[in-house]
């Protein structure tokens, strides 16, 4: 696929603001699919291409947040246990409840939660606010479940529902919150990566390119989100989570 300098220009600026706005909200699709599908790719391979800056952005920010000492490495393995669990179970059944019924519903409550999360005084904590395990707050469990079942429906948008399972259930404050839903995105790219190599989805090129703008935007999305004041970050959480939400419901 030939990329002229206009192109080249559109993937990298796509890829750094996806790379920012992922870090410390989410959304950041609505920032690279169309520049991925500008360059006359098929829907199908623009959404696998996407996942190669997906990918490198997560481990880049996995990285970043846990060089700040902001990744509870403790609670890894069982809060993205959840999430795997429901996406492959979200995979299986998609064929059998359609994604036109359940979109909508999903979609509608992740707006009400974010503006739960964002505009009720106390829904987020601060930094020194202690949190609660999965087993002291078992709904978490179930708040990280949904996020892997909407996940393997429609995808867009996870990153908002995991933040009510690790901020609004678990009492993370919205830094520590976004280092562990960037390491549970980070194994969602793996496995969907996978399964768009296996079925010949993904052009390295661009997807390289995006991933390349991607990493310059989470290096400076994580100097932001460590120096920037909490009400900040949760008024950007809320306008991406607005704008995913209407562009998804108007696809």
């Amino acid at each position: 696929m030939d990329i002229d300098a206009l192109h080249l220009l559109l993937l990298i600026g796509s890829g750094v603001a996806a790379g920012f706005v992922n870090t410390i909200a989410g959304g950041g699709s609505i920032f690279t699919l169309p520049a991925l599908i500008l360059l006359g790719m098929p829907a199908d391979v623009a959404n696998g291409t996407n996942r190669v800056g997906v990918l490198l952005q997560s481990l880049t920010a996995v990285r970043g947040f846990d060089r700040h000492n902001k990744l509870d490495r403790d609670a890894v393995a069982p809060i993205v246990l959840p999430t795997i669990v429901g996406a492959l179970l979200g995979s299986a059944i998609a064929s059998v409840i359609p994604v036109e019924i359940l979109k909508p519903v999903l979609l509608g409550t992740m707006m009400a939660m974010t503006l739960f999360i964002v505009l009720k005084p106390g829904s987020i904590p601060d930094s020194d606010e202690p949190v609660y395990s999965l087993q002291e707050r078992p709904a978490a469990i179930a708040w990280l479940f949904f996020a892997g079942l909407y996940g393997g429906f429609v995808q867009a948008g996870v990153g908002f529902i995991l933040l009510t399972a690790l901020a609004g259930v678990l009492r993370y404050d919205l830094l520590r919150a976004n280092a562990l839903k960037m390491m549970c995105t980070l194994v969602f790219s793996l496995v969907a990566l996978g399964v768009f190599i296996y079925q010949d989805q993904v052009l390295w090129i661009p997807g390289l390119i995006v991933g390349l703008g991607s990493i310059v935007g989470v290096q400076l999305s994580v100097k932001f989100a460590i120096s920037a004041r909490q009400q900040t970050l949760k008024w950007i959480l809320l306008g991406m989570a607005m704008l995913v939400c209407v562009a998804a419901l108007l696809k």
